[in-house]
């Protein structure tokens, strides 16, 4: 993640609010502070924290019930920061969800560290969730999952599919609306030695229409391109 991310530091010591804000800005984030868990909600309404430095010992709400309620509805950084160096409540803070736990005073070079290592998970875990999106493929009424190699209706019902039938169907489903030779859909099957004019690809093609085709004779989803190949001719989305 880029140094020009959101922290919001919730304490009720202000003397510590202008320092984290002096230090984090000059290194690039844009800082904003809260003295408890209600002025954090107030300011989150229009302030977007990447990353949130939370105090345990506040007026009013304690830290580790505002750990756990932000753990609940959002996937921020959290970085519990405090003078309590009890391990217990180390721990309840790590359980609770927060992301690191460090006792003051810091150094600010371990705290720098420690932002940009929080920052960097949640980068990755992001970028993850993107990943796993786009691996997942929607058709008539069928859920693909590249990454899992799962096909499932749209009712949650498993199909079993072989190896090679998900390898002919992802590569199919991939190119939708492109014609793809048999030499083409070959070389989208690992793990297979082919010869010179193999009919498999035909055979297990039938035996995918037999699985997600409504009328397997007369398929509406893999179209034979005769003296071609094949084409996926079903509109294909990503998950959401």
């Amino acid at each position: 993640m880029s140094e020009d991310a959101n922290i919001l530091v919730v304490d009720d010591d202000m003397r510590i609010c202008r320092i984290l804000r002096r230090y984090l800005s000059s290194a690039g984030y844009t800082v904003a502070a809260a003295a408890n868990g209600e002025e954090m909600r107030e300011c989150m309404q229009s302030f977007l924290p990447d990353l949130i430095l939370l105090d345990l010992n506040m007026p009013g709400e304690h830290g580790l019930d505002i750990c756990r309620n932000l753990r609940h509805i959002s996937d921020v950084g959290i970085i519990i920061l405090t003078g309590s160096s009890d391990k217990v409540d180390e721990i309840v803070g790590l359980e609770g969800g927060a992301d690191d736990y460090l006792v003051k005073p810091v150094d600010e070079r371990e705290l720098l560290a420690r932002v940009r290592s929080v920052l960097r998970r949640i980068l990755d875990k992001s970028v993850a969730g993107d990943n796993r999106k786009k691996s997942v493929l929607l058709f008539s009424d069928w859920i693909l999952d590249i990454a899992s190699h799962e096909l499932k209706s749209t009712a949650g019902e498993d199909v079993r599919l072989t190896g090679y039938e998900f390898q002919i169907l992802a590569a199919l489903v991939t190119n939708a609306n492109k014609v793809l030779t048999r030499d083409q859909i070959m070389d989208y099957v690992k793990g297979r030695d082919w010869i010179a004019n193999d009919r498999s690809i035909d055979v297990l093609i039938g035996k995918i229409r037999k699985k997600i085709e409504k009328d397997p004779g007369n398929p509406a989803l893999i179209k034979t391109m005769r003296g071609i190949g094949y084409k996926f001719t079903a509109r294909v989305t990503h998950a959401s």
